[in-house]
């Protein structure tokens, strides 16, 4: 199947790797689609701020919202995810491959991303999903036995896309 995923311990490494891939996927000149994420550390604070690049060529777009030191609970900035997940599917004809960065809490919720995988596979284009802990057990009942779990290191997952970029390239 074309749905695979990788799940990296520890905070912001599955962002890291993912944009490792990305930028070796790039190199190769696939047409990527998606998203990838930065978390940018600011001095002082236990936050980071969270923004995505929309692949291929941006915008970057911040998706935390900054409510102060001490506020608890989800900082996602839902309307700009939402209005990213447009930009996402407007890229995806032509795509070689989906790339998204978290199948995260709006996802396990059947929003945030998910239009653009589904219509992704629906275009049989490869899809390739950061997974955490937290929505792991969502995301595995959302693919529905379909999912192919990666080693966590871009050597597996670049093999990976690989499968589907040569047998297109041939």
């Amino acid at each position: 199947m074309k749905l695979a995923y990788v799940s990296v311990p520890g905070r912001g490494a599955t962002d890291a790797l993912l944009a490792d891939v990305v930028a070796d996927l790039e190199k190769q000149g696939l047409r990527l689609a998606g998203t990838v994420q930065s978390n940018l550390q600011r001095e002082g604070r236990r936050h980071c701020d969270m923004d995505i690049r929309i692949l291929p060529d941006g915008p970057q777009v911040r998706i935390s919202e900054d409510r102060g030191e001490l506020a608890r609970g989800c900082r996602l900035d839902s309307g700009a995810l939402e209005q990213s997940v447009v930009q996402v599917i407007d890229r995806l004809p032509g795509a070689d491959l989906l790339i998204v960065n978290k199948f995260g809490k709006r996802e396990a919720e059947g929003r945030g991303l998910v239009p653009a995988i589904i219509l992704a596979l629906e275009l049989d284009i490869p899809v390739l999903l950061g997974v955490n802990n937290l929505n792991s057990d969502a995301f595995i009942a959302f693919a529905g036995g379909l999912e192919t779990l990666l080693r966590p290191d871009s050597e597996a997952i670049l093999q990976w896309c690989a499968t589907f970029h040569s047998k297109q390239a041939a």
